[in-house]
């Protein structure tokens, strides 16, 4: 049976990554993601996406996946 969460946050980062910062290069919209989902995600939105992407990730962009680690990097610093 589909996860029919995933599928919502898959389609949610993508359409994310697609309109945050467009025209900036590639490292603005790592960090403008990675900010996005910062602020405005839940905890729990950005594990399950984190996992994905950690296990599978083929359906994220690249940048989506780049902001994700980024993200883990972050918290593993402030840990």
């Amino acid at each position: 049976m589909a996860d029919i969460e995933l599928e919502h946050l898959i389609k949610m980062v993508n359409q994310i990554a697609s309109n945050v910062a467009l025209g900036d290069d590639d490292d603005v919209r790592v960090r403008s993601v990675a900010a996005h989902l910062e602020k405005f995600w839940a905890p729990s939105m950005r594990k399950k996406i984190t996992s994905y992407a950690v296990n599978d990730g083929d359906r994220l962009q690249h940048t989506v996946l780049k902001a994700l680690k980024l993200l883990r990097s972050q918290v593993q610093t402030d840990t």
